[in-house]
């Protein structure tokens, strides 16, 4: 008996769990697994691409294709994807043709500025603590003053080897075998 109203409470349970205590169970998630795939491809590549450019042109400045098929050996597709706690899922497709000449057309999906992807992938973040990076003119000249004085020499002419000229030829990393 105590078995059997064990299982119908279990039952009954199973039958309860909605939409609350899903959203409670992702809530307690410790980790989600950032998931990033493919290249980012913004507006400024796009708008260098030019007609006629060859493959490794291509190359340099798209990176390489998430597909280059077999099949189609004259187009290569980039994919980008990106999955993130607290940012929403993006996906992008671009297409890039070639011909005997070179970079014939491209075609796919309105690519972000850098700015543009930089923000959106960065919203979750809050009030980001951007270091500065230049020295005030106060804090070179204190930097100036802790700096200990070279030590003078005897004869600068001799011990001063940096404006000697390198010699002409190395010797050679391994003795020659016998």
């Amino acid at each position: 008996m105590a078995a059997l109203l064990v299982l119908g409470a279990s039952v009954a349970a199973c039958g309860s769990f909605n939409e609350a205590s899903r959203k409670f169970a992702s809530a307690i998630t410790p980790y989600k697994v950032e998931v990033v795939q493919g290249n980012v491809i913004t507006k400024e590549q796009v708008d260098a691409l030019q007609k006629g450019m060859s493959r490794q042109q291509v190359k340099d400045l798209l990176g390489t294709p998430l597909l280059a098929s077999v099949f189609h050996a004259n187009r290569w597709d980039y994919v980008f994807t990106i999955k993130r706690k607290g940012v929403p899922e993006q996906e992008r497709r671009f297409t890039v043709y070639f011909d005997d000449t070179g970079l014939e057309r491209f075609e796919g999906d309105e690519m972000p500025s850098e700015q543009e992807f930089v923000a959106s992938v960065t919203t979750s973040i809050k009030n980001p603590k951007v270091p500065r990076l230049e020295a005030t003119p106060e804090e070179l000249a204190k930097y100036k003053a802790e700096q200990p004085a070279p030590a003078p020499s005897a004869d600068i002419s001799s011990s001063d080897t940096s404006t000697a000229a390198p010699p002409a030829n190395y010797p050679p990393l391994e003795s020659p075998q016998r």
